[in-house]
């Protein structure tokens, strides 16, 4: 698809010069050629000088070289007036358009490129995410996504992991992973904010805590543990979290008691009095 055409007057006069001395090397080639041959005849009958002829010689291979230089410019100025055309590298929406008719365009290494058209293919996106580093191990290729919008209430749109970068990333400590989805609709628009759920693989002995379980301190993350009557506080790493519960990786045994909605207060140590749950009837 043409999307625009530009002038470059000088470049068409450049190249019709080029052309014109083209046929001119072409001309004195063939005439070269002749007086070449000529004196290399010449030569057997002893009728010209053996330095006579090697200048004839030299004079065609000369020429020779004018003709390949010329054709050679030639060639680059046609692939120059090549750019005249701006054509789409694809089928796409043009997003965006920096330039209008008339105006002019700069060309050439001392210059910085100006964009001209802006084209996506939105038939399939691709979502760039930020993986935290304790949740890498979702972002393996050919994991399945969903993506949710705050436009589109109560409706998920799937993807799939098609790579990462493979390293963290020093500063944000996250993983950049890039999500492909089909968007044969154009529901979903290039530059859009979107929430993506990845699916963690489970691990094997893993436990789930409610959330009001967790202890955020300076230390890292803790739960509190019931051990011979008194509180501990235990260093725990966490899986999945969808907000509700949270994946307890490790750092704690099913026997375990934990603490629920802790207080902020609570330290190693401190007494504690397991509550028992009232009987009643069956719900």
């Amino acid at each position: 698809q043409l999307l625009a055409e530009i002038e470059t007057p000088e470049v068409d006069q450049q190249l019709q010069q080029a052309r014109a001395d083209f046929d001119t090397a072409q001309a004195n080639l063939r005439q070269a050629q002749i007086t070449a041959d000529r004196w290399e005849a010449l030569l057997k009958s002893d009728a010209v000088s053996q330095q006579e002829t090697d200048q004839a010689m030299s004079t065609l291979a000369a020429t020779k070289a004018t003709v390949a230089s010329n054709a050679a410019n030639v060639r680059r100025l046609e692939q120059l007036l090549g750019f005249q055309k701006v054509v789409a590298p694809f089928d796409g929406v043009i997003t965006a358009r920096n330039t209008d008719v008339g105006a002019l365009i700069d060309a050439g290494a001392n210059t910085v490129g100006r964009e001209l058209f802006r084209l996506a293919d939105i038939q399939k996106l691709r979502v760039f995410v930020a993986v935290p580093e304790v949740h890498v191990r979702a972002a393996r290729t050919g994991t399945r996504a969903s993506l949710t919008l705050d436009e589109y209430p109560g409706r998920a749109f799937h993807g799939t992991v098609v790579r990462n970068a493979n390293a963290i990333d020093l500063t944000s400590r996250t993983l950049l992973v890039e999500v492909d989805v089909d968007n044969p609709a154009g529901e979903l628009l290039p530059g859009a904010y979107v929430f993506v759920h990845l699916e963690l693989p489970q691990q094997a002995g893993a436990l789930m805590l409610p959330a009001n379980t967790l202890l955020f301190r300076a230390e890292g993350l803790q739960v509190g543990v019931v051990r011979d009557g008194r509180a501990q506080l235990v260093p725990v790493t966490i899986g999945r979290d969808d907000g509700a519960t949270v994946e307890i990786a490790a750092g704690l045994q099913p026997t375990d008691q934990v603490i629920v909605a802790p207080s902020d207060s609570l330290t190693s140590g401190s007494r504690v009095r397991v509550a028992r749950r009232p009987a009643g009837p069956a719900p």
